[in-house]
C-alpha cells in the first residue's frame, strides 16, 4: 500500500508536467483547418483596403497550419464601426483581425462618446507603415498653394469620413491654428467615394495619407488642368517630386501652444494602419500572430508586390504600437483641451 502511495504521489506531480509540456504544440496547431478574418474599417478601393487585402494575402503562409483567409469591409464612421464590433462583439480566439485608424485611440482619449473601447485592452499586432498627412486641392478650383488658399478668403469644400480621421481632423486644425477656411462635407465611406466626389465637383480637396495617395489616386497626380490634383500642404518631406512644392504644417503653424498640440496629435502617425485582435486573446496566439506579421514585412513576394502597389512599408511592431497607444491615452490635460473640439464636432 505504502508503495502504490507513493506511486499516486509521482504521478500528481507527472500529470500536469505532461499537461504543460505540449502547450506550444497545441498553440501552434490551434489555427490549422481555420479561417481567419480580416475586417477593414474602411469601403473597397482605399488605402486602408489595399494594404490590408496584401498583407492578408501573405500573412496567412506565416501563420502555422495554413489556416484560410477572409477580408471584408465593415465601413462607419471613419472606421469606428469596425473598431467598435472588433471590441466589442468578436470571440477572444485570435480568429478576428481588424486594421481601423490609429487616430481614434486619441478619440478615446479626449472622451468621444461614440468610442466603446479601451484601446489598452486590444492584442496589437503591429502596424505596416508609419503615415504623412497630406492635403490636396482639384486643378479646377484654380488655387494651388496654401498661400493662394489663404489669401483668396475662399471656403474651400473638403470630402470627409468620420471620427478620428485625417480627412476632417486636418481641415478642422488648419482653420483655427492658421485661419483657413475648410469646409469638410463628411460622411463619405471612404477615400475611394471621396475621389469619385472631386471628379463629379461635388467636394474641391481632401485631407489624406500620402501613402494613400501613391496606392489609389496616382493618375489624379499625374493629371493635367482642372483634373489634377495637386498637394498643397503636408506633415513631413517625402521624397516624390509630386509634393516637393507642398509647404510644411509646421511652417504655418505660428503659435508655440498650437505646434506642441499639432505635434501630440500626430503620435498617432507613429503606427499608422494598425492591425489588432480582439482584448482578452490567448498571449500564445498574438505572439504567433505578431511573427507571422513581422515575417510578412520581409517577406520577398509581399514587398514586390507591395512595392508594385506603391505602398511604403515600415514595420512598427506590436510591443512598440502599445507603447505608442499609451503614450497617446497619456496626452497632458492642456493638450486635451486644446484638440477637444475634434471629438465635440462628431
Amino acid at each position: 500500500m505504502a508503495h502504490r502511495g507513493r506511486f499516486w504521489i509521482r504521478l500528481a506531480f507527472v500529470v500536469p508536467l505532461l499537461l504543460l509540456a505540449p502547450a506550444p504544440a497545441r498553440a501552434q496547431d490551434f489555427y490549422r483547418e481555420k479561417f481567419v478574418r480580416f475586417i477593414v474599417g474602411q469601403a473597397a478601393g482605399g488605402g486602408y483596403d489595399t494594404y490590408t487585402r496584401t498583407i492578408a494575402r501573405h500573412m496567412i503562409k506565416h501563420i502555422p497550419g495554413n489556416p484560410a483567409v477572409t477580408v471584408e469591409n465593415m465601413t462607419g464612421a471613419g472606421s469606428l464601426v469596425a473598431a467598435n464590433y472588433l471590441y466589442n462583439s468578436t470571440k477572444p480566439d485570435g480568429l478576428t483581425i481588424g486594421n481601423w485608424n490609429s487616430a481614434l485611440v486619441l478619440n478615446q482619449a479626449l472622451g468621444d462618446p461614440n468610442v466603446k473601447f479601451n484601446a489598452r485592452n486590444f492584442g496589437w499586432i503591429g502596424a505596416p507603415t508609419k503615415s504623412v498627412p497630406v492635403c490636396l486641392i482639384m486643378g479646377y478650383t484654380g488655387l494651388r498653394s496654401f498661400d493662394e488658399i489663404v489669401k483668396s478668403g475662399k471656403t474651400i469644400k473638403m470630402g470627409g469620413t468620420g471620427p478620428g480621421s485625417h480627412s476632417l481632423d486636418m481641415p478642422l486644425m488648419l482653420n483655427r491654428m492658421t485661419g483657413a477656411k475648410f469646409n469638410v462635407v463628411s460622411g463619405y465611406q471612404g477615400t475611394a467615394q471621396i475621389r469619385l466626389a472631386l471628379q463629379r465637383r461635388e467636394v474641391e480637396g481632401l485631407c489624406t495619407n500620402w501613402d494613400s495617395v501613391l496606392a489609389t489616386q496616382r493618375d489624379l497626380l499625374d493629371a493635367k488642368g482642372d483634373e489634377a490634383m495637386t498637394p498643397f500642404i503636408i506633415h513631413a518631406r517625402v521624397p516624390e517630386p509630386e509634393a516637393k512644392s507642398a509647404v510644411l504644417v509646421g511652417e504655418v503653424i505660428k503659435d508655440a501652444s498650437d505646434l506642441h498640440t499639432y505635434k501630440v496629435y500626430m503620435a498617432q502617425m507613429e503606427y499608422s494602419r494598425p492591425l489588432t485582435t480582439s482584448p482578452g486573446i490567448p498571449r500564445t496566439r498574438l505572439e504567433i500572430l505578431r511573427h507571422a506579421f513581422k515575417a510578412t514585412l520581409a517577406d520577398p513576394e509581399f514587398l514586390a508586390q507591395a512595392n508594385k502597389l506603391k505602398l511604403d512599408i515600415s514595420h512598427v511592431s506590436g510591443e512598440d504600437s502599445e507603447r505608442l497607444v499609451n503614450e497617446v491615452l497619456s496626452i497632458p490635460p492642456k493638450v486635451k483641451d486644446n484638440l477637444s473640439y475634434l471629438s465635440s464636432v462628431k
